[in-house]
């Protein structure tokens, strides 16, 4: 039978061969892991490479194989291709069955323990035939892992965000101090200027977009902070300030005042200047083909936003 027009010159088992091997590092692995035939395998990499007319790997004996820098990048686009036909096949499926099929999230590290155990819990009950599976990450990382396919969808802070990304809001947070139980200004009543930090140290939260959102909440109040230690972790940031190492600006507000030591801390609002609120959001490119399990995802996270059950503030 011809090839129907518009047709690629490969399959889709040329494809799931050419990501065996190269995520196994070996044929003879690849093929393990697969049930198949190391000759089976190895030439469905082959016709693989006749039809893009590319050499993807570098076959070596006795030394496995290694990806050349076009099967880096078709490696990609190949596990996104595989990743996409099976949602197909989920989504033909799901009429009949309901939602199932897997969903790749994203979710920035300060963000997942507040909203994914909620969230986790309540969709896989109400859908139990779909699976999700989490990435934690810097917004950066999560950003380049959308971008190439390795994610479906991301729960980030809307800050510095690709304005043609298509998003959903969730919430909306309000800039907080974190201080030490001890500090001078823990016991002043109300709200605090934030410039009375100025002169103090500060415990930074070292994680993109965490880390520019900090300087630009201190160069509103007139100032440079004083980073004496930084922190790749929400929680880290806050024990830090629990041994008094220093004051740290953050968007999440847990439901103890105490640090993993048990330490006390104090959060305090800031009166001035005005800080913005920092939109949440489950956010996603504008070129996806989003699957039936990835869009019902989204709107059980959003249900779950608008009636205060995701751990996070309503959005206003």
């Amino acid at each position: 039978m011809a090839r129907a027009e518009g047709a690629p010159p490969f399959t889709m088992n040329q494809l799931a061969a050419f990501v065996a091997v190269a995520e196994a590092g070996t044929i003879s692995a690849a093929a393990e892991k697969l049930h198949a035939s190391p000759s089976a395998l190895s030439a469905a990499v082959t016709e693989l490479e006749r039809a893009l007319q590319a050499q993807l790997l570098r076959r070596r004996k006795a030394k496995g194989v290694s990806l050349t820098p076009t099967g880096e990048a078709v490696l990609a686009r190949a596990r996104a291709l595989l990743h996409q036909a099976a949602e197909l096949q989920a989504d033909a499926r799901g009429e009949e069955r309901g939602v199932i099929g897997l969903v790749r999230l994203g979710c920035y590290p300060s963000l997942a323990p507040t909203v994914l155990p909620a969230l986790l819990s309540d969709f896989t009950r109400t859908h139990p035939d779909a699976r999700l599976e989490v990435h934690e990450n810097n917004q950066d990382q999560l950003s380049k892992g959308l971008d190439s396919g390795e994610l479906d969808l991301a729960i980030v802070y809307d800050i510095d965000l690709d304005p043609s990304w298509r998003s959903a809001a969730l919430a909306e947070l309000t800039p907080r101090v974190v201080l030490p139980a001890d500090h001078r200004l823990a016991e002043v009543p109300g709200p605090l200027d934030l410039a009375d930090l100025r002169d103090d140290p500060m415990v930074l939260l070292d994680a993109p977009p965490s880390s520019a959102h900090a300087f630009a909440c201190c160069a509103r109040a007139g100032f440079s902070p004083h980073v004496v230690y930084r922190a790749r972790t929400y929680e880290t940031a806050r024990a830090f300030v629990g041994r008094g190492l220093g004051w740290t600006l953050l968007l999440q507000r847990p439901s103890a005042s105490v640090t993993y030591e048990g330490r006390p801390v104090v959060v305090k609002d800031v009166a001035r200047p005005p800080l913005p609120h920092v939109p949440v959001a489950v956010v996603w490119p504008p070129d996806s083909l989003l699957s039936r399990a990835s869009r019902a995802f989204i709107n059980h996270a959003v249900r779950m936003a608008s009636d205060g059950t995701l751990g996070l503030p309503r959005k206003s």
